[in-house]
């Protein structure tokens, strides 16, 4: 059953001449019929350089609207219209205008996980991956970091000739686990590695072997010579981690670590949506595309 929907969405795609974007934390049935998966970021790029005007995005809103910015040309699908993320609606455009004029003297840097609404008064944008390169090679030395304190802690550190403000913001999935999460699994794995995602609190990303975003640590899973890892970020990782190593053991750092928002998308949703019956249209007016595609180009211009 699940092979015939998938078949007849990779059908209905190539007859209507459409791009499928999936993130890494979707299900493994919906990154089987995607044209790219990956990160954020890397998805907007992938989606920029294809020759398809119509856009899927299996992900949240922030994903389709960074999408849209990249692409305004183009015609781009969320998936499922209630796939948001909480992290980028925890802070808005009139909320960090006040901020801004409490620290006017602060270049705002801006997570990728924030709003096209909120991206038009930022200075730059960041990756996880990008974020510690991007911020080094500004001239600003006081840096308003938004709007993941874990993340914002995890860059300061690394460049302590710089100032930073953080506010407190961040993804709730990553903020769930703690230091006995990792003491636990660390005694039941004790051959294992742990590998985490920057969004975690500080006090596990300084227990961990490996920081990284999502590719980075699946690329660093797969190309160690380990054969145990235990991953903390969205349990889908683990799960996509198995199917590309099936030599390797692979643990949840937390059964926690499970995101609504990328599990609210289907592969019915998908079905639907190239077939016209789904999904939702993003649609942004050429004053947010423009003005938020500024931070996005410094991104590019630094990174």
């Amino acid at each position: 059953m699940i092979r015939d929907i998938q078949d007849e969405i990779i059908r209905v795609k190539k007859e209507k001449d459409i791009c499928i974007l999936a993130h890494s934390y979707q299900a493994r049935e919906i990154l089987e019929v995607s044209d790219f998966n990956g990160d954020s970021y890397a998805l907007s790029v992938m989606a920029s350089k294809a020759p398809q005007k119509t856009v899927i995005m299996c992900g949240v809103r922030f994903m389709a609207e960074t999408v849209k910015i990249l692409s305004p040309e183009k015609t781009v699908y969320l998936a499922n219209p209630i796939a948001g993320c909480p992290m980028a609606e925890q802070m808005d455009k009139e909320i960090i205008e006040i901020v801004k004029q409490q620290y006017p003297d602060y270049a705002v840097v801006a997570y990728i996980n924030t709003t096209a609404d909120l991206k038009t008064i930022c200075d730059v944008c960041v990756t996880s991956s990008s974020a510690v390169k991007i911020v080094s090679k500004m001239d600003n030395k006081n840096i308003l970091f938004i709007p993941d304190c874990n993340l914002g802690d995890y860059v300061a550190k690394q460049l302590p000739d710089k100032n930073f403000k953080l506010l407190q913001g961040g993804c709730p999935i990553h903020a769930r686990v703690d230091i006995d999460d990792v003491k636990r699994e660390r005694e039941a794995h004790p051959n294992a590695l742990l590998l985490v995602h920057p969004e975690c609190i500080p006090e596990v990303v300084t227990a961990s072997d490996f920081v990284g975003s999502t590719s980075a640590i699946m690329e660093y899973a797969k190309t160690s010579d380990k054969k145990e890892f235990i991953i903390g970020t969205e349990i889908s990782i683990a799960e996509h981690l198995q199917y590309m190593c099936p030599d390797k053991r692979f643990y949840f750092l937390s059964k926690n670590l499970i995101c609504p928002n990328m599990k609210a998308t289907t592969l019915i949703d998908v079905f639907n949506c190239v077939n016209g019956n789904g999904g939702e249209e993003i649609i942004l007016d050429e004053t947010t595309i423009r003005e938020a595609r500024k931070c996005i180009d410094k991104m590019i211009e630094l990174g």
